[in-house]
């Protein structure tokens, strides 16, 4: 085959030619043109030996350029030509055959398609970066050529060698998937191995991280049991990705339970972390929701700093949409957080998430809000179900785009004999002389009724009688003793309007006072002090029941 006739037809020489014959300069136009005479001249004169490119042999450069060339025409793609290249790497081919038969390689490449798809579009197509056999990593450009005499067309296969190229980009995606591993390793590692399940919720929680493409991010959850009953329950995600948004998480996770033993409001707690956040980085910032439910008020207090609202589903299955207060992000500074509440009685389910749930590129935030709130109101079953269920509602598949944390709780109503494990009792204190003797009266013949046994009865009898005893000497009106057993323990808390918050010290031998926290502190399981949000204290102690067989 006379591959100089092939050449005269490739793409572009026939319009290079009429472009030089159209733009001729006559010699007495010269100067006239847009192109200045003295320009022409050095266009014509200055290298009379040069060779136009347009006159330079084809099948010469090509055989001799370091990419990989072939040439094939009409449907079946006979062989017309292979440069030196193309045979040093995949051997010689013998004109005329058909692709399939004589180059192989294209169909395990998987060109054979691209080849027909370029005959039929008439325009050019380009793989990237398929590996050859022999391990060696090409760019295939596939482009349309005319053949002078016949009605079929060929395509010139142009492949450069792009392995450098190949290794280097497959090196960064090594390096990139361990830095992702490792961002997730950290993330588990800081977030809890076993969520603490107090006696009045159940909870459940889960974390979803980002897909492979993408890199992990700053999103947290915590359980953490206060005493006397109370649980407190975050949830934040810091903006960013990867092993510095997982550090910070981690910093920020543990300074709220810090923060929690303290057992403050939780706007203060919201305050507190905003100040460190701004310390640990001024230009990270995060979004948090801290919670604190109490069975005896039968609500959940929290504060937000710029998270999304928590949902809570009664027992009607009537969804309510927790949205004021919300304050601006951790480590904005200059705000004043508040707390409030939303009801939490038996029989409800509340949740908190991340905006990885909700959030699409293609639909507004409040759309996924109120898919999540539809799919909660239908959501039964325990809170671990209920995670997974709201998951698959919203789509969150191991590929997803961005970071996943849930975190659902459960009021139970208890009914039956499993209900009389759950009891409250109160006596409101009026002060004076008679007080503490109907304090240890009420306490004794409530314990009797819950039918405790004789040891625990008169530990429960004292410690109530110390707890009030306390009050009444430092606190204030009003005050009111309250009992409450679970499951698993006892609970016993005084409160009063004073809001000096007691310590235990050590009395000396001729001291007649300062002895009752620390008898409290000696008999108990576990013992604590709040402010109460009216203002005044809460003073608490607990004792742990024997377990039931």
């Amino acid at each position: 085959m006379n591959f100089t006739r092939w050449s005269a037809r490739l793409p572009g020489t026939q319009r290079r030619a009429a472009a030089r014959t159209e733009h001729t300069v006559s010699p007495d136009r010269r100067g006239e043109g847009s192109v200045p005479a003295a320009r022409v001249e050095r266009l014509t004169e200055d290298a009379p030996g040069t060779p136009v490119v347009d006159e330079l042999p084809v099948r010469e450069v090509l055989d001799h350029i370091p990419a990989l060339v072939a040439l094939v025409h009409g449907p079946e793609h006979r062989v017309a030509y292979v440069n030196g290249a193309y045979a040093a790497v995949f051997g010689p081919r013998s004109p005329g055959e058909p692709a399939r038969e004589a180059l192989p390689e294209l169909e395990e490449l998987g060109l054979l398609p691209l080849l027909d798809q370029v005959l039929r579009s008439s325009r050019p197509r380009t793989v990237k970066s398929r590996k050859a056999p022999g391990g060696r990593s090409y760019t295939f450009t596939c482009t349309p050529v005319d053949v002078p005499g016949e009605t079929s067309r060929g395509v010139l296969v142009f492949a450069a060698d792009v392995t450098d190229h190949a290794e280097a980009a497959e090196r960064l995606r090594a390096s990139e998937r361990e830095q992702r591993r490792t961002a997730v390793t950290l993330q588990r590692s800081l977030l809890p191995q076993e969520l603490e399940q107090p006696d009045d919720l159940r909870i459940a929680a889960t974390y979803q991280p980002g897909g492979t493409e993408a890199a992990v991010g700053g999103d947290w959850y915590d359980v953490i049991t206060l005493g006397g009953g109370r649980t407190a329950l975050v949830i934040g995600d810091v903006m960013g990705r990867g092993v510095r948004a997982a550090a910070v998480m981690g910093q920020l996770r543990t300074a709220v339970r810090a923060y929690a033993r303290l057992d403050l409001p939780p706007h203060e707690v919201l305050q507190l972390l905003d100040g460190l956040a701004m310390e640990i980085d001024a230009n990270q910032i995060a979004t948090c929701v801290y919670a604190v439910h109490d069975p005896n008020e039968g609500r959940l207090v929290y504060a937000s700093a710029g998270h999304l609202p928590i949902l809570v589903r009664d027992e009607s299955g009537n969804v309510l949409r927790a949205d004021e207060p919300t304050g601006p992000p951790l480590g904005t500074g200059g705000w004043m957080h508040a707390s409030g509440s939303v009801p939490l009685g038996p029989g409800s389910t509340a949740v908190l998430y991340t905006d990885g749930l909700v959030e699409r590129r293609d639909a507004d935030l409040d759309e996924g809000i109120a898919a999540l709130e539809s799919a909660l109101a239908g959501a039964t079953g325990t809170p671990q179900v209920i995670c997974d269920r709201l998951l698959r509602s919203a789509g969150v598949t191991a590929g997803h785009d961005d970071d996943v944390a849930v975190l659902v709780l459960q009021h139970p109503a208890r009914t039956g004999p499993g209900g009389e494990l759950f009891r409250n009792a109160a006596l409101e204190l009026l002060g004076g002389v008679e007080a503490a003797p109907r304090a240890r009266a009420f306490a004794s013949g409530v314990l009797t009724s819950w039918r405790f046994p004789t040891d625990l009865h008169d530990l429960g009898v004292l410690a109530a009688s110390e707890l009030v005893a306390n009050s009444l000497q430092h606190g204030m009106p009003p005050m009111r003793l309250r009992l409450r057993r679970t499951d698993r323990r006892l609970i016993i808390e005084v409160t009063d309007g004073d809001d000096h918050l007691p310590r235990r010290r050590r009395a000396e031998p001729a001291d007649e006072a300062g002895r009752g926290i620390a008898i409290v502190a000696t008999i108990a399981s576990n013992w604590g002090s709040r402010r109460t949000p009216g203002g005044g204290k809460a003073v608490w102690c607990e004792f742990a029941l024997p377990c039931r067989q």
